[in-house]
């Protein structure tokens, strides 16, 4: 895994920063409009309904995880091909984001579904608020990382790499 630890509070950062955390992605609307264009720069977009734990991804997610674009997934198999110490971090993480809604960055390294092989990905969450303050879903980014990537807590235009 490739965080410093003591988790959960070294990763997790308040609602009021997320522009701060998703800023690169957010200065270029026609970056952060295009899915093709952030698939190509090894980013993703994506979102979990928690009411049903629905998955919505953009393709740059489903090719981080080696799997088909559009195809049906669920929460249980992505879950799955996280390496079991980045799984129990990101877990953690999750976990804490909602109860306390807060936002959280890790690294984390993924086995890809296609059997490319392991990977490592940035992982940027955020909660999704209702009326009444409520967490009722999860988005962010999600950020291939290139080979020997220092940690970082927040997405870095300079690391983007093509697919």
């Amino acid at each position: 895994m490739r965080p410093i630890e003591p988790l959960p509070l070294h990763h997790s950062w308040p609602l009021y920063d997320l522009r701060e955390h998703l800023a690169p992605v957010m200065l270029d609307s026609a970056l952060a409009r295009s899915d093709v264009a952030l698939a190509e720069r090894g980013l993703g977009l994506w979102h979990c309904d928690l009411a049903d734990n629905t998955l919505k991804w953009t393709a740059g997610v489903y090719d981080l995880f080696g799997l088909e674009r559009d195809s049906a997934v669920t929460r249980d198999q992505t879950v799955s091909l996280y390496a079991p110490d980045s799984r129990e971090a990101m877990e953690r993480l999750r976990a804490y984001a909602i109860r306390h809604k807060r936002g959280f960055t890790l690294d984390v390294d993924i086995h890809q579904a296609d059997g490319m092989g392991q990977c490592a990905m940035r992982l940027i969450a955020a909660p999704l608020l209702n009326a009444e303050q409520d967490v009722i879903g999860l988005h962010g980014v999600k950020q291939l990382l290139p080979p020997g990537a220092a940690s970082s807590r927040r997405l870095d235009p300079t690391i983007f790499v093509m697919l």
